[in-house]
């Protein structure tokens, strides 16, 4: 199964609450921060919700 390498790019001050929570959940805290997920429908949610504040990467 693919995986999504999901690399934080921009800061989540002045974000909303659920922009902010998102990106906790996916793992990052700071800008320049990464995590590895598994390429599931609830990780691409995630991921279009925060999609201005980060960059993605499909590895094997």
């Amino acid at each position: 199964m693919a995986r999504l390498k999901v690399t934080q790019t921009k800061s989540a001050i002045g974000g909303k609450q659920n922009q902010r929570d998102t990106l906790r959940t996916l793992g990052l805290k700071r800008i320049g921060d990464t995590a590895v997920k598994e390429d599931r429908p609830e990780i691409r949610g995630m991921v279009n919700t925060v999609a201005h504040l980060v960059t993605v990467e499909e590895v094997e």
